[in-house]
């Protein structure tokens, strides 16, 4: 069981994923919007990045405990 500052630092780490998936999600659909034709490069590049915030994420529970 990790410390209390690095359990909230954990917390707030995954709180902030949780935002920026939101923002890429958002962002990229209203991208899509505006250019269909290129949804396929867009949504390549949101999953590619979520992916990673995803990694960040995890590896902040993994190390906070």
């Amino acid at each position: 069981m990790g410390t209390i500052p690095s359990l909230v630092g954990a917390g707030l780490i995954v709180v902030g994923a949780g935002l920026g998936l939101g923002k890429i999600g958002g962002s990229a659909m209203e991208a899509i919007a505006r250019q269909p034709e290129a949804a396929g490069k867009i949504q390549t590049a949101m999953i590619i990045i979520g992916a990673l915030l995803e990694g960040v994420a995890l590896a902040a529970i993994f190390f906070g405990k």
